[in-house]
């Protein structure tokens, strides 16, 4: 089979799970434009899922999640087209996003420039000890743009300048002191380390997490005091159901029995 988005989805108690998985192992999984609207339109049939709790994006193989925006394409763009393909990109990342529930990804190999910016649209980033990420999109002549704009909130101003105006590749560690991921586990673990995580999601009430994720965006483009009144909103809001009532009852009742 061609370079593909292969979905699967895993049932669980607490509802579903899907995995996402970028399937062009051959050439690191690079993303060419049909590529990405098979990403996106992947995400848009998994929004339509009542039950999904959790995704989870990965790449084929080991040696990379996503190598990149595929450079056989971009070198035969001109203006226009180069426009149409960063906003192709940009729609995936905004995809991601938008997605009602948390997005994983994970990152195993290569992680570079449009792997990167996806990684950073999705909520939580976690990779194994050998992998490798950067932003070299100004070594091929072009900047790094849409969705390395998320870099800053991130790493900071400082890292973020390092990473986009040297395009150098760092390694898992320094992603994580730095912020740009929230875990790192060893190869034979990375699978463990993304389930444990998934599993705490699933913990969680699926309304509260949907809100949750909804507010942090809302975060992100809001001055303090803004962010503040949406806060106190959203938590009225919680109240539209009866997920508050019933699991602080089944905590309280826990913690009475226990």
């Amino acid at each position: 089979m061609g370079p593909r988005i292969e979905t699967r989805i895993a049932e669980h108690a607490q509802g579903q799970v899907a995995e996402l998985c970028v399937c062009n192992a051959a050439k690191l999984n690079v993303l060419d434009s049909a590529l990405m609207r098979g990403l996106i339109a992947a995400f848009a049939a998994l929004a339509g899922e009542a039950a999904l709790r959790c995704v989870v994006l990965r790449g084929e193989g080991a040696r990379a999640m996503i190598g990149g925006a595929d450079i056989r394409e971009m070198a035969t763009l001109d203006g226009p087209r180069a426009r149409a393909f960063i906003t192709l990109l940009h729609e995936v990342c905004a995809a991601i996003r938008t997605c009602p529930v948390p997005v994983i990804a994970r990152l195993q190999g290569y992680t570079l420039g449009a792997g990167l910016e996806i990684a950073a649209a999705c909520d939580l980033r976690v990779a194994a000890a050998g992998a490798r990420l950067g932003m070299p999109e100004v070594r091929i002549g072009i900047p790094s743009v849409i969705e390395a704009a998320l870099l800053p909130m991130l790493i900071g101003w400082g890292r973020t300048r390092r990473l986009l105006l040297t395009g150098e590749t760092i390694d898992a560690p320094t992603a994580l002191a730095w912020g740009l991921v929230e875990e790192v586990a060893e190869e034979a673990a990375l699978d463990g380390a993304v389930a444990r995580l998934v599993g705490d999601i699933l913990a969680c009430g699926p309304r509260a997490i949907t809100q949750q994720k909804r507010l942090i965006a809302a975060w992100e483009e809001s001055p303090p005091a803004a962010a503040i009144a949406r806060g106190i909103d959203c938590f009225a809001q919680a109240w539209g159901s009866d997920e508050p009532t019933r699991l602080m009852a089944a905590f309280l009742a826990a913690k009475k029995t226990g």
